[in-house]
């Protein structure tokens, strides 16, 4: 069984997001979307209200792989050997993630060499979504019902005004 780990903060889930789990479980017996617990970045969602965000986004999905969502925290090599994991996934929306993201694959490599990490491009339409520059549109009053789910954007509504 092919199994991939799709990380990262979804801090929101994006259009973005959705995009890359869907092409990754056409890829993949198994696909863990981890979210992570992640210090550095000062979520705005909670690590459980980020996971119940993806659970909603995914749920009517028609998706070939079994996806599965498994918050995580501590070193990516190590949650992907606990899982059996061969493959992470990694999105990629512009030049400036892939040197990130480059360097993250090059440490990962030397933390463990037999998990791979396969770079998934942002399809055309998602290329320009960040779930950083997301929340700056919603915080400054504007309209990102282009770039999240409708449910998505009434939560984002509802953490602004608390």
């Amino acid at each position: 069984m092919k199994i991939a780990i799709y990380p990262g903060t979804f801090d929101p889930i994006t259009f973005g997001h959705i995009d890359i789990i869907k092409r990754a479980a056409e890829i993949f017996d198994h696909l863990i979307i981890a979210p992570a617990k992640d210090n550095y970045k000062n979520p705005m969602f909670t690590l459980d209200e980020r996971v119940k965000l993806i659970e909603e986004e995914i749920k009517n999905l028609s998706l070939p792989a079994k996806i599965s969502i498994e918050k995580f925290e501590g070193l990516l090599v190590e949650f992907a050997r606990k899982k059996n994991a061969k493959v992470i996934i990694r999105g990629l929306r512009a030049v400036s993630d892939f040197e990130f993201e480059f360097q993250m694959f090059g440490m990962n490599s030397k933390l463990d060499s037999s998990i791979q990490t396969i770079f998934l491009p942002a399809s055309e339409t998602n290329h320009f979504i960040a779930s950083r520059l997301v929340k700056e549109v919603a915080k400054l009053g504007g309209d990102v019902s282009k770039f999240v789910s409708a449910n998505v954007a009434e939560k984002l509504a509802e953490k602004l005004k608390s």
